[in-house]
């Protein structure tokens, strides 16, 4: 015969059994772990690109390789694209992405920085790095493009939210931002809501700093970090922001099946409802999965490489090289994970 205490546990423990389900969730698929790509620790072809004059070490911004040389290499005063990964995630997973600019003469770079950590930290780091490498490159033109996380930390740091950080001293300032969920991340709810933190006896907030980190609350509805954003600072001309419908995309297949899907982000995640007054902000949404979106699945990006040229981010290609390129997107992209099977 059962005690009271031990109904009462059991009651307990079928109550928050839902809760620590979605918690489990979040690792699976709101920070979906990627596979690490063969090339990434092979250089970038430059062979394309402007003759560089400036060879900088700036902390945060590298090459987007796996390389342990940090070393940036540009030429003063053209512009530059800077690519922010999400989660799970580093300057590696875009180093395909990066040999397309290359190859269309356009000088990439990437920002690492620390996935677990205050997303408002990392914002305020991002924005003292990016004054850095305008001051040391005669403040050229800059593109961010920030990819899920990575999207929440690029508008931040471009916010006038920002304390103590410098201005935003280039000649033109762009964000682009892609799969990003600016209306927090539906799965973390349980992070915020108090009455998880009573069924849970307080046991909800270790569980999710154990998920995710410093960031726990950050990525939730609740904080002041979703829902109020801020203006963007008066030297960003342009907010593009590229929301992705993930309905029944893969991110693997196997046997002509899908064995992992891409489906991370819902459109109402990826709104920005509090800042899409903002003049300077534009939203398009396009059909691909989560990772599919910057290349990270088992596919050429090509809705996102189409979409940046229709844009005029990224070159069109000359007709010429046209069979170079699509030999180009098959090696960067294919091959690599064909490779790791």
């Amino acid at each position: 015969m059962h005690t009271q205490s031990q109904a009462e546990e059991r009651l307990l423990f079928k109550k928050t059994r839902p809760l620590f389900l979605s918690l489990s969730a979040l690792i699976l698929c709101s920070c979906m772990p990627l596979r690490q790509e063969i090339a990434a620790t092979l250089p970038i072809d430059t062979q394309y690109l402007p003759t560089p004059d400036r060879h900088l070490n700036i902390d945060g911004l590298g090459p987007c390789t796996a390389q342990k040389d940090r070393s940036l290499h540009l030429k003063s005063g053209e512009p530059v694209t800077v690519l922010v990964h999400g989660c799970h995630a580093s300057a590696g997973r875009f180093r395909s992405l990066a040999e397309v600019f290359a190859f269309q003469g356009q000088q990439a770079i990437c920002y690492n920085y620390d996935d677990r950590a205050s997303l408002t930290r990392v914002a305020r780091e991002l924005r003292r790095t990016l004054d850095t490498l305008a001051e040391k490159t005669d403040h050229p033109a800059i593109t961010l493009i920030g990819h899920s996380q990575g999207g929440l930390i690029s508008r931040r740091a471009l916010s006038e939210r920002v304390d103590d950080a410098p201005n935003l001293n280039t000649n033109r300032q762009q964000l682009i931002t892609l799969s990003t969920p600016f209306s927090g991340i539906r799965s973390a709810d349980h992070c915020a809501s108090k009455t998880a933190r009573i069924l849970s006896l307080g046991l909800v907030i270790p569980i999710c700093m154990a998920i995710s980190g410093d960031k726990w609350f950050e990525i939730t509805r609740a904080s002041k970090f979703i829902r109020q954003p801020g203006r963007l600072h008066t030297n960003v001309k342009d907010h593009l922001i590229i929301a992705t419908d993930e309905r029944d995309s893969c991110r693997t297949w196997e046997d002509n099946r899908c064995r992992e899907d891409d489906y991370v982000f819902s459109l109402a995640e990826q709104a920005l409802p509090s800042a899409m007054t903002d003049s300077v902000v534009r939203n398009r949404v396009v059909k691909a999965g989560h990772a599919e979106i910057v290349g990270y699945g088992e596919s050429i990006p090509h809705t996102l490489i189409s979409t940046l040229q229709e844009e005029g981010i990224l070159r069109e290609t000359k007709r010429a090289r046209l069979g170079d390129y699509n030999e180009l997107l098959k090696v960067l992209f294919l091959q690599p994970r064909q490779a790791s099977r």
